[in-house]
């Protein structure tokens, strides 16, 4: 009985010491793959910052750029790799929020746009909802968003 509850327990322990997870770096790394992939397919060429956030301006826009503390309107579109979108502004229909309020992805890219601009911005899974399944996206989801700024 003794040795069922050791090999039990060792067998417990040896499950959760290879645990799928991967470390906070090495979801950069893989996010930074499939996004870089998915470019390679379409014949895309982005732009990338430090932080891994891939990004496309398909419009230029004119004047100044936002800042964090900007209040900013834009029509959306919001998919996943495989082009499922899962959130979106639809019509004429816009959204307005302050910029310091939104995923660390949009925080870093809508300020690259000027007013009237356009872009496409591909987000690794740590700039925006990480590990959590929030809003019905799966953890560590690489977004893709088209985002035109309308004003702010």
């Amino acid at each position: 009985m003794r040795l069922l509850t050791i090999l039990a327990l060792s067998l417990s322990l040896f499950a959760l010491s290879c645990d799928k997870s991967l470390s906070p770096e090495e979801q950069l790394a893989e996010d930074i793959k499939k996004i870089e992939q998915y470019l390679s397919d379409k014949g895309l060429t982005a732009q990338k910052t430090a932080s891994g956030l891939h990004y496309i301006i398909t419009k230029e826009g004119a004047g100044s750029n936002p800042t964090l503390s900007s209040k900013v309107t834009v029509k959306y579109k919001g998919y996943y790799l495989d082009g499922e979108v899962f959130d979106q502004t639809s019509g004429s229909s816009t959204a307005s929020f302050f910029l310091n309020g939104v995923i660390l992805g949009w925080q870093e890219g809508i300020p690259l746009l000027k007013k009237g601009g356009s872009g496409q911005f591909f987000i690794p899974s740590g700039l925006a909802y990480g590990s959590d399944d929030r809003s019905g996206v799966p953890p560590n989801s690489v977004l893709i968003f088209d985002v035109d700024l309308i004003n702010f």
